[in-house]
């Protein structure tokens, strides 16, 4: 059976390509080795589970592992104490047979006493009871037991919950007197010191058994691009497309910052769908830089479990929204506080990371993501910016070539026309958003554009937009200056040499009365800048 690329539920080495996970595996096994209890927080689809399952195997040969799923638990398990233990010795039995276990006296007494237990239902066989008989089934066993709960967070909102982490608390507490898990692992979205967020207001009072013993997890689950580049080396092994396969990587960590859903789904996207598409038919040309950017399309504009579930968020979480708008379209910085509630929500669901001390959002698809959703909405459309931009769009590309200075030189002409009396902190705080808002529809459908993170602050933003296999980098500033005008045109002149491109773009905001608004050229080298003065 051929292996494919996969995106739904867990990978597995022998159906799918994977990325080699041998090294984060080592890395997890030496906490266990050293009795740590750890909670793996990741965002949605970052491969937990696909962690957890890989981690089992590892550690078959040394340890008993009980994985289970809380996910496979209904809330009807969480009602009270006695119906969660009966449902999870239920559980634990069942995946124990299934483990190397030693039977010998003890141990099956033991587990038959579980088994009893749990069958008779009764109404006295509680949290307490159940952690007693694993006590006595861990110092009984040949070797140590694991204790791994995948989706933990879909069981975080009540109180049952939080009397078990408080049981795990007080044995791993006397462990020295006391059998129990050799290592206790839980896996979700939500930190455990986060579950207040999942009780409802009149619950906060539960929140009393904090999850203070755990360790930090450090261990980076985000692919690098040699992890890429080492699953694109078994593909081609399999089918010699002659791809760059550094190239490739390259992109695919760029725009993904190795997050390992949207890797595995622009994979996907080349493989099954790009290489049999109209204008490629084949996998050799289904892996090139073209290919690359038409999945990119696909993937910035489809519906899939892992952007309903972040949209979901903003809806959910409104302050959120509003410090993601922020730092989108004002170009503020913001300094990153890990003791922020909304930056530590934000960074749990996948949004945003810290980046040198300031926050920033992901990775690329993510923040073009966000940019296309704040832009279609039904206010910014209303705007007149973005009413001309539906006028104008025709005039832009000819040939399959999209003409930027033309698209400069009439942003500056509706800009001047319809704000050029507004305030000067107006057009600092919407300008940015202002020319992706007129941007988006003229390259829609045909082009994509991102703003390059590591440029992006309160005075300049570069944008990057790929159109007909050509890129066209534009800087957005702030005026402060001829001097640092001066530095900010050798500047773009250097990022266009990175991007291997002879034309660069930039539009200034200019906040002096008695500045010229328009379009010039200047050469820079063998650079040809064209800059638009609004």
């Amino acid at each position: 059976m051929a292996k494919s690329f996969n995106t739904a539920a867990v990978c597995l080495p022998e159906r799918h390509y994977m990325v080699n996970i041998d090294d984060r595996l080592r890395e997890i096994k030496a906490l266990v080795d050293s009795e740590s209890y750890f909670t793996i927080n990741r965002a949605r689809q970052y491969g937990k589970t696909t962690m957890l399952r890989a981690l089992a195997y590892y550690l078959q040969e040394d340890y008993h592992v009980v994985s289970l799923d809380f996910q496979t638990f209904g809330n009807a398990e969480f009602e009270n104490e006695n119906r969660f233990s009966v449902s999870f010795a239920e559980s634990f039995l069942r995946v124990l047979k299934r483990s190397r276990v030693q039977m010998n006296d003890t141990l099956k007494g033991l587990t038959e006493t579980l088994k009893r237990k749990a069958e008779e239902h009764s109404q006295y066989f509680t949290m307490k009871k159940l952690f007693e008989i694993l006590s006595d089934i861990c110092a009984a066993s040949d070797m140590p037991v694991i204790l791994m709960i995948d989706e933990v967070d879909s069981a975080a909102n009540n109180q049952v919950f939080l009397d078990f982490l408080a049981q795990l608390r007080a044995y791993y507490i006397n462990r020295d007197i006391q059998a129990t898990f050799q290592s206790v692992i839980l896996a979700g979205v939500y930190d455990v010191k986060n579950l207040k967020r999942k009780l409802r207001p009149d619950e906060n009072h539960k929140m009393n058994s904090p999850w203070n013993i755990a360790v930090d997890f450090k261990v980076d689950m985000s692919f690098s691009k040699r992890d890429i580049a080492g699953m694109l080396c078994e593909y081609e092994a399999d089918y010699h497309t002659g791809m760059d396969i550094d190239e490739m990587a390259g992109m695919l960590f760029d725009y993904t910052s190795g997050y390992p859903f949207l890797v595995s789904r622009l994979c996907q996207l080349l493989d099954e769908n790009i290489s049999v598409s109209e204008g490629f038919k084949s996998k050799a040309s289904a892996w090139t830089r073209n290919g690359f950017n038409a999945a990119i399309k696909i993937i910035l504009s489809e519906k899939n479990t892992l952007f309903e579930s972040l949209m979901g968020k903003l809806e959910e979480y409104p302050e959120l929204d509003s410090m993601l708008r922020t730092l989108l379209f004002t170009g503020k910085t913001i300094a990153y506080v890990a003791d922020n509630p909304d930056m530590d929500m934000a960074t749990m669901f996948g949004f945003i990371k810290n980046q040198n001390g300031t926050v920033a959002i992901a990775n690329r698809i993510f923040e073009t993501r966000l940019y296309n959703r704040y832009l279609s909405e039904t206010e910014m459309q209303k705007l007149d910016i973005y009413k001309a931009s539906l006028l104008d769009k025709n005039q832009f590309v000819a040939g399959g070539h999209l003409n930027m200075r033309r698209v400069l030189e009439k942003f500056v002409e509706h800009f001047h026309e319809l704000y050029g009396n507004m305030s000067d902190r107006f057009k600092e705080e919407e300008g940015r958003a202002y020319f992706l808002l007129y941007l988006r529809p003229i390259i829609n459908g045909a082009g994509n554009y991102y703003v390059e993170s590591r440029t992006r602050d309160l005075r300049r933003t570069d944008i990057i937009v790929d159109y007909g296999g050509e890129q066209h980098v534009i800087e957005l500033k702030i005026w402060r200056g001829q001097e640092y005008n001066n530095r900010g045109e050798k500047q773009l002149a250097g990022y266009m040499e990175d991007y291997h491109v002879k034309k660069g773009y930039m539009i200034s905001f200019n906040f002096n009365k008695t500045k010229e608004t328009g379009v010039r050229e200047l050469v820079i080298g063998d650079k040809l800048l064209i800059e638009a003065v609004v």
